[in-house]
């Protein structure tokens, strides 16, 4: 069991408050705060209190740390990753592969020799993405495919003729069809419905129009950050998700989205495999997002913690990952699972105990514990633990 220390990724889109106010540093007055990285992915691998990097302690050591059903399942690997992720502007929107869709993408990039740093570079690693978004404070994001006829409701209500192509794509052809219809615009096209589509939308904005009024809100804002993106109109089509703190979402392989704003605990498979669709100036690779999208429509369920040992559960249906809060009092009680955990401490100051051994964890802090070492914890203070679902 060891203390951990994290990266910390400056994006422009990140905090300036939320990331140093949990670990109690100083707010920097113009670098924003994005992620805070808790795991062995070797992009930002954390370093054990002893100096050696997690990923390599894994290598060193896998059956220990990992356990046997883990080592075996997904190799010598943390096969997830923990972050904290505090947005103050939209994130891209993106998507994730499956694991066939993974593999066959990377094998085909180290075959035809692509440089891994290459900005052109679609598939990072062999490994899916799948995520959870566990809200720490009010958090908005675009996830998946809103139901057809509503998006028809959508478009038709702004009353624009160029809108008109799109709104028969979708009719006709369902979102297969429309979506790749937009992504295909000629710059001088796209720019102009990107304008008239944000103006029209600002429209009903100011007249306090309430049906769709969020979904037409964010476009507006999405065109001032990215003009002329396709997708600004294809934020049309997603359905508008707002979570209030302790609420969550899990994102499948395939599913649209982009996180418009907030802080949460997000834990996912441990890959950087990011297809990303707009709303961005990174390279976009437009086959292979086609390629992986999951055009189902429908809405996207909220996910509400369910009791589990140790705390409450946010169950999800992949092996690779499992989120807890964890509730500690001033009594000591067990936190063992049979697989390595990651611990974050996010209130107050957490005592971990574990053969004759104490860690102490201060808001902001975290540890790793191997795959069924015997560990009691006491508080008061607020844990969130991630491990594997493996049972």
């Amino acid at each position: 069991m060891w203390q951990m220390s994290n990266a910390v990724r400056h994006y422009p889109w990140g905090s300036r408050t939320v990331i140093p106010e949990l670990l109690g540093e100083p707010v920097p007055a113009d670098r924003p705060h994005a992620e805070l990285w808790m795991g062995g992915h070797p992009d930002e691998p954390s370093v054990l209190s002893d100096g050696t990097p997690l990923d390599k302690a894994i290598l060193a050591q896998p059956g220990a740390l990992l356990g046997p059903a883990v080592h075996e399942r997904f190799g010598p690997r943390l096969p997830f990753l923990m972050k904290v992720l505090a947005a103050d502007a939209p994130l891209s929107l993106q998507a994730h592969p499956t694991m066939a869709q993974a593999r066959a993408g990377f094998a085909a990039e180290e075959s035809a020799g692509v440089p891994k740093d290459d900005h052109t570079r679609t598939f990072k690693d062999p490994w899916h993405k799948p995520e959870l978004l566990l809200a720490l404070t009010t958090f908005e994001a675009l996830c998946g495919f809103r139901p057809v006829e509503e998006s028809l409701h959508c478009l038709a209500k702004l009353q624009l003729p160029d809108l008109k192509p799109t709104i028969a794509a979708l009719a006709r052809g369902g979102l297969q069809a429309a979506i790749p219809q937009l992504l295909a615009l000629s710059d001088k096209r796209r720019t102009h419905l990107v304008e008239v589509v944000a103006e029209r939308a600002a429209e009903f904005v100011a007249a306090h129009d309430p049906e769709f009024i969020n979904t037409y809100r964010w476009a507006a804002a999405l065109a001032k950050a990215y003009p002329g993106d396709a997708g600004v109109v294809i934020s049309l089509l997603c359905n508008h998700l707002k979570l209030a703190p302790g609420e969550a979402v899990f994102l499948p392989a395939g599913n649209l989205h982009a996180y418009l704003s907030g802080a949460g605990v997000e834990v996912m498979a441990s890959s950087d495999n990011v297809l990303r669709g707009g709303l961005t100036s990174k390279h976009v690779d437009l086959a292979a997002l086609i390629e992986v999208l999951d055009f189902s429509d429908g809405k996207i369920p909220v996910i509400h913690p369910v009791l589990g040992p140790g705390g409450l559960r946010y169950p999800v249906p992949v092996d690779d990952f499992d989120l807890t809060r964890v509730q500690l009092d001033e009594q000591a009680g067990p936190m063992v699972t049979a697989g390595p955990q990651v611990v974050l401490c996010t209130e107050g100051r957490a005592v971990l105990e574990s053969e004759g051994r104490e860690v102490v964890l201060d808001k902001g802090r975290s540890a790793f514990v191997p795959a069924g070492a015997p560990v009691s914890a006491r508080g008061p203070a607020v844990l969130y633990r991630a491990t594997t679902n493996l049972r």
